[in-house]
């Protein structure tokens, strides 16, 4: 894909394909011969809408970049890197019948569920017509099987052990899923969701997206193992690895995960192994410059997910042609919501709508009953 100097990391700007991380890539599908037999089974079309997906997302995220450049926007939470974990998983469930919970970083997940991407960029704007109606730049929509985040990461995992059990008691063969950070296992809440999924065996799939660094603390002043194999089996769960920078491995994952969770035998957790390449926001670049070493960002540089797979899809037989014509419609289809979405700026809340669905926490001697809805 095209690079962007000015907003790519600087890894990414005149990246070439290592060989042996491109033989690598192959590699690692053939070496699971369930996962490669998923992988055979997809379609020439099903492969390019998994590329077109990891492009929408980088280049959503290029879109938010120009407009904290340009003073549109304070700062934006970006995904860079980290694409492929959360686009391989995506395609792996079924449109319109589960149910995603992404974190902020997995916002594509949004678009690749059917949300235009002009109503994401709102979500930033907080216009009006934005999916929560100005109120939050997390955005999601019931509409599209994809729940607006929670500002603290980690408190997912008992919503969509929530939905999941639904899902049981209902008999529906439907599957949840969501992402947790690798510092957001540390909280309460991943931790007391994960076991109540687990002892009532939901069909709820969790991603342990391990990006080394949670805000600005480093994998090792968190975390004592060197990783986190052995986090399945600690809540008796079935769980697997997979590279989270290879969009085939993750979705071949994924659906062996979800059928496992159709078929009622209770949660799985996927460990993608990952990296952030970028500050916890863009306000802090510089920060994770001076936390993490930089031969990790050079490292993990070398596995730009668009990259390696796009070298994938030339060995496929995919021409430079091809791949050239979906960037373009990809990148005009961006352009295009972008236009959209700044139109909306005419079109932002009235104060009085911050009452909407809001429920009063207060007493009655203080003016509200308990749980008593505004509007």
């Amino acid at each position: 894909m095209r690079r962007y100097a000015a907003f790519d990391p600087p890894e990414y700007v005149a990246w070439k394909p290592d060989p042996a991380l491109v033989r690598q890539f192959r590699a690692t599908i053939e070496a699971a011969p369930e996962r490669g037999a998923i992988v055979a089974t997809l379609s020439v079309q099903d492969k390019l809408g998994l590329y077109a997906g990891l492009l929408r997302a980088r280049l959503h995220d290029i879109q938010l970049q120009r407009w904290v450049k340009g003073g549109v926007i304070s700062k934006a939470w970006l995904g860079t890197g980290e694409e492929a974990t959360t686009i391989g998983p995506v395609h792996a469930l079924e449109r319109g019948q589960d149910i995603a919970a992404p974190m902020i970083r997995n916002a594509a997940a949004c678009c690749e569920l059917g949300m235009p991407v002009a109503d994401m960029l709102r979500a930033y704007l907080a216009t009006e017509d934005s999916p929560s109606g100005g109120r939050d730049l997390h955005v999601g929509s019931a509409r599209y099987g994809v729940l607006q985040p929670i500002s603290h990461v980690g408190d997912m995992v008992p919503v969509v052990a929530g939905v999941a059990l639904t899902f049981k008691l209902k008999g529906e063969r439907r599957v949840a899923l969501t992402w947790v950070g690798d510092g957001s296992t540390k909280t309460a809440a991943a931790h007391e969701g994960t076991n109540f999924a687990a002892v009532q065996r939901l069909p709820v799939i969790f991603i342990l997206q391990n990006n080394r660094v949670a805000l600005g603390t480093r994998l090792e002043q968190h975390h004592l193992p060197p990783d986190f194999r052995e986090w399945p089996a600690s809540y008796g769960i079935w769980g697997e690895q997979f590279d989270g920078n290879n969009v085939l491995d993750a979705y071949a994952a994924t659906r062996i995960a979800a059928e496992r969770c159709r078929r009622g035998e209770g949660p799985a957790m996927l460990v993608a192994e990952t990296f952030r390449m970028g500050g916890h926001a863009t306000h802090d670049e510089r920060e994770a410059r001076a936390t993490l070493p930089d031969e990790l960002f050079k490292t993990w540089g070398r596995r730009d997910p668009i990259g390696l797979y796009e070298e994938y899809l030339r060995e496929e037989g995919r021409t430079t042609k091809e791949l050239a014509e979906i960037e373009a419609a990809v990148t005009a289809e961006v352009e295009r919501a972008t236009e959209q979405a700044l139109e909306s700026r005419e079109r932002m809340p009235p104060g009085e709508s911050a009452l909407g669905g809001v429920y009063a926490g207060g007493t009655a001697a203080q003016g509200g009953l308990p749980h008593e809805r505004t509007r």
